[in-house]
């Protein structure tokens, strides 16, 4: 069976929502930011979007848009690395869309909220790489297109019942805001900001340190 989705052609996208106004988000004082996120002293608390073993010592946090073409060339990546740890490496993922530069990332970001709300983590990390395989075309019809072939609600993933996932988008939008993410994708290494090249060979080298090393920790909401 394909593994492709024949999307339409209809350009019913929408861009950038009331609640994602730049100049309004980008003043969020770090010390104010509220991510909406629990309390806690791990990433396990505060994160939604967990692949891998969510007890695993190290943990990788992208902030990551799904119209960048560079956050769909990382997302094999991450996922090899996580597969290929034994347990040890574990991902979070957290929405970061640059809705001023991508029109449709803010709405396949709902789009992937809303699989994780109708049928799961494991439905969610399908749309997640559905979206990045078709981030030419992301339109709400072909949102909800992918979201019934994953396995999730077409009526949910686009258009007026998408909305009610603004605030977790959001959520991490500050999040990002405050740890100083102004480009995607955005990594953080047990809360260290990595710079160093996205392939399979440099992550590896840069999760096999020990955990115990207490980095830097400058990921606001999950140290």
């Amino acid at each position: 069976m394909s593994q492709d989705v024949e999307p339409t052609n209809t350009d019913e996208g929408t861009p950038a929502l009331p609640p994602f106004n730049a100049v309004a988000v980008r003043e969020v004082d770090p010390a104010d930011a509220d991510p909406g996120l629990p309390d806690g002293d791990t990433v396990l608390a505060a994160a939604r979007h967990v692949f891998g073993n969510p007890e695993a010592e190290i943990c990788i946090v992208e902030f990551g848009d799904y119209e960048c073409p560079y956050c769909a060339g990382a997302a094999p990546v991450l996922h090899e690395v996580v597969d290929s740890s034994e347990g040890r490496v574990r991902l979070v993922f957290q929405n970061f869309p640059l809705f001023e530069m991508h029109p449709f990332a803010l709405t396949a970001a709902l789009a992937a909220e809303s699989a994780e709300a109708s049928a799961g983590s494991e439905v969610f990390w399908k749309m997640h790489h559905k979206l990045f395989k078709n981030q030419t075309r992301l339109t709400d019809r072909d949102l909800r297109l992918y979201a019934e072939y994953v396995g999730a609600d077409p009526e949910r993933a686009a258009g007026e019942k998408a909305q009610e996932f603004a605030p977790l988008v959001q959520a991490d939008y500050a999040a990002g805001v405050a740890s100083g993410v102004s480009g995607t994708p955005t990594l953080f290494i047990n809360g260290t900001p990595y710079s160093g090249v996205v392939d399979v060979p440099s992550i590896r080298r840069a999760t096999n340190g020990s955990p115990a090393a207490q980095p830097r920790r400058r990921f606001f909401g999950l140290s």
